[in-house]
């Protein structure tokens, strides 16, 4: 078979949305039944400076103080805190401020963009720094698998010859319409097999479900964690995702680049988006994880507030009065 052209139009970048300016409170706390002795943590908790964002300030605060903190890059480009507690304690505090502007491009569903087949085909002959990268995020991956099944469920948006952009589109909101959001239904360990088959979840498991179906057709998609604005025009109820941290999708486009979906909203993710952190997978962008010798059970609690920075606001030291309960849209691990 020959492979579908792409557009006769190349498509070109769009320029990009009016800038959002965001202030980020996010506390995270973990209370021990029994004592911890050591611990060691890695945090992706800090907004990406790039060409999208600007990151004016940031502060991590950790109670108590650890013995060291170091702070690196990891493989996918995203900022990592590491820290290293050596006194003994039963509470873990680690609270984060952010100070971020965003300014994505003003993607729309119906721009021009290369048939989803032409994409597939190309992708693995492109010996580009990006495509390269594009291509690592085509196979499976620990968290997400690709298989018949989601290449099935996908094939009802990807018709022949349709452009990628519209098709992934198409996908997003039908995830959305056909799957519940239900913060019971779902653990971190259940299977993407299983959202497919009980058609219920949270962002996370969306998230998955959607790369799966992209990959399982050979298209690059990769997994983006951070924050969502929820702000609906009036009469209209808010976005799923407020007040916690959030998942959605990007997927390679030739000419256009990373281009970002949201299953659990049916939007494209634009400026009410803050990116934290990309990777193949949740595996890869956990908000904090570690290891803890000691503690017996752990409680887990968290609170998010995401507002923009010229509405009044609450000082920056003191953040929520008490952190909410964990769900399932904000998993994290130790």
């Amino acid at each position: 078979m020959n492979p579908v052209p792409a557009s006769p139009n190349p498509p070109s970048s769009p320029p990009p949305a009016t800038t959002v300016r965001y202030r980020i409170e996010h506390d995270t706390a973990y209370d021990y039944s029994q004592t911890v002795s050591v611990s060691h943590h890695l945090g992706r908790l800090r907004p990406l400076d790039n060409d999208w964002q600007t990151l004016h300030e940031f502060r991590l605060r950790i109670d108590p103080e650890p013995s060291q903190r170091v702070d690196d890059i990891d493989y996918f480009g995203n900022r990592v805190d590491r820290f290293f507690l050596q006194e003994a304690h039963d509470r873990l505090v680690v609270r984060v401020f952010s100070d971020v502007e965003v300014g994505c491009p003003d993607w729309k569903p119906d721009m021009p963009s290369p048939a989803w087949e032409g994409v597939r085909d190309g992708i693995a002959r492109d010996r580009s720094r990006g495509g390269l990268v594009a291509y690592e995020c085509c196979f499976r991956s620990p968290l997400v698998p690709v298989g018949e099944k989601f290449a099935d469920y996908a094939r009802a948006s990807f018709g022949e010859g349709r452009p990628l952009v519209e098709a992934a589109m198409d996908l997003t909101k039908r995830i959305n319409a056909e799957f519940s959001f239900d913060a019971t239904a779902t653990t971190v360990s259940t299977p993407v097999s299983e959202v497919l088959e009980d058609r219920r979840g949270v962002c996370q498991d969306f998230a998955h479900l959607q790369i799966a179906c992209l990959r399982s057709l050979g298209l690059p998609a990769r997994y983006v964690s951070g924050y969502v604005r929820t702000e609906p025009p009036p009469g209209k109820p808010r976005l799923v995702g407020v007040d916690a941290t959030h998942a959605w999708v990007a997927v390679f486009c030739p000419g256009l680049g990373w281009v970002e979906f949201d299953p659990t909203n049916r939007c494209l993710a634009l400026n009410n988006h803050v990116r934290v952190a990309y990777g193949r997978d949740f595996g890869d962008v956990s908000p904090l994880r570690g290891t803890v010798v000691g503690g017996g059970w752990q409680k887990l609690s968290i609170g998010v507030t995401m507002r923009p920075s010229d509405e009044d606001e609450a000082s920056p030291e003191s953040g929520p009065s008490e952190p909410s309960p964990l769900s399932q849209s904000q998993n994290q691990s130790l």
